[in-house]
């Protein structure tokens, strides 16, 4: 078989980028955990060193009640993540090793005037355009089943959450936090996905790990291969898409050991805006997510056109749908409303776009009422996929719920 490939990667909690990533959102949670009205936007940056780590938060917060200790957010959240030693890239934990800067101020007044209103008012926070995505491709696997969710990029999320599993469990204990995934899936002529033709997995792993084989760095390449095989790959990839011709590729350069993370690469927030979103089968407005509190659109419209998509494709009014929002700052009701099914949908895309409006509110302040999101839940999302997910009971991921009353409305 030789037919079209697409692919997509995904990185590790612990990969510089999603390290920030989730040092913002925890910040974003710590602040809406005092205000569920707060405004918060925080960038993080770090960078490992041999002599001093480095962790930056910049941004503005404005909240009613006493802020957060920003730099004790900051450390703990990295030293969950796995950085608890300046050898393995960073040593949150400590101050002799990591420096934390903290340079946060209250959010613009000029904002704020056009955002700070009863909820159903409020204003977008800034102008802007946000796509959502969602399609069948994940339905023909039961495992995967309920996610209407581009198949590459739900499989490079899933080994990337499993690589953070096996080492925090202890099943691979020489694994480390940074490591990344990609995932190459070959389509046959009628575009079904038909098998997963590559999957690449970086990971950074014990520096003593050869010492094992007598210091054979080829030896420790065949033993991490073999033991990602058999505990990631495996164990994530639907048995029906493991041909056995399929290409696995693991530390393609021979070695990723200590240090890595922040050592070997900076750090820096909403560097991996398609990591977060369709690993770039749907397009993207240009907005990260995280380090914001849900009055920003960047953030809650892209949550709630990914809610919107899916309802469409879950009503079986098409296999594949995108929707664009986009917004005026200081404005609730979106500029427009756009809805693309790719020739895929019985109705026209004005129909469509109808019954969308007519069965979702898009003003931010409604998103937030209807997703719920002024609840400190977003620290979970900053690692493996913000879509895809399966919504939990404590609230986070709700934009991946399906409601039944609304696929009744657009059937309707």
């Amino acid at each position: 078989m030789n037919g079209d490939l697409f692919s997509s990667e995904s990185v590790t909690r612990g990969h510089p980028d999603k390290l920030c990533d989730t040092i913002s959102d925890a910040i974003v949670d710590a602040c809406l955990a005092i205000d569920e009205n707060a405004r918060v936007a925080v960038e993080t940056c770090v960078k490992g060193k041999e002599e001093l780590g480095l962790i930056v938060l910049a941004g503005e917060v404005s909240l009613s009640g006493p802020a957060p200790d920003y730099e004790a957010v900051a450390r703990k959240a990295a030293a969950d993540v796995g950085y608890t030693s300046h050898s393995i890239g960073m040593d949150a934990t400590s101050e002799t090793f990591t420096e934390v800067q903290v340079h946060i101020t209250t959010q613009s007044s000029f904002i704020a005037q056009g955002v700070n209103k009863d909820i159903l008012s409020q204003g977008a926070g800034d102008q802007g355009l946000m796509f959502g995505y969602a399609c069948t491709e994940t339905e023909d696997f039961s495992d995967l089943k309920g996610r209407y969710f581009p198949l590459a990029a739900a499989l490079s999320q899933r080994l990337t959450r499993r690589l953070t599993a096996v080492r925090e469990q202890g099943i691979l204990p020489w694994a480390r936090p940074d490591g990344k995934s990609q995932v190459t899936v070959e389509y046959d002529e009628e575009g079904n996905a038909a098998r997963v033709h590559t999957v690449i997995i970086a990971i950074q792993h014990d520096k003593d790990l050869k010492d094992k084989f007598n210091g054979s760095e080829d030896e420790e390449l065949a033993y991490v291969n073999q033991q990602i095989k058999e505990h990631v790959v495996e164990p994530v990839i639907p048995a029906e898409l493991r041909k056995e011709d399929y290409s696995l590729v693991v530390n393609g350069t021979g070695r990723f050991a200590d240090p890595g993370g922040p050592y070997a690469d900076a750090g820096l927030t909403g560097r991996k805006i398609i990591v977060d979103t369709y690993g770039g089968m749907g397009r993207h407005g240009g907005g990260a997510f995280s380090g914001k509190d849900p009055s920003k659109v960047d953030r809650s419209a892209a949550y709630a056109s990914r809610w919107a998509a899916k309802h469409v494709v879950a009503a079986g009014l098409a296999s594949r749908c995108e929707i664009q929002l986009a917004y005026v700052i200081g404005i609730a009701e979106p500029v427009s409303v756009r809805v693309e099914t790719f020739g895929t949908s019985d109705l026209s895309e004005r129909d469509l776009a109808d019954k969308v409006k007519s069965t979702f509110d898009f003003r931010p302040g409604a998103i937030a009422r209807d997703l719920d999101l002024l609840k400190p839940i977003y620290s979970v999302t900053a690692s493996g996929g913000h879509f895809g997910r399966i919504p939990g009971e404590d609230g986070t991921f709700p934009w991946e719920r399906i409601d039944q009353e609304r696929i009744r409305s657009l059937r309707n």
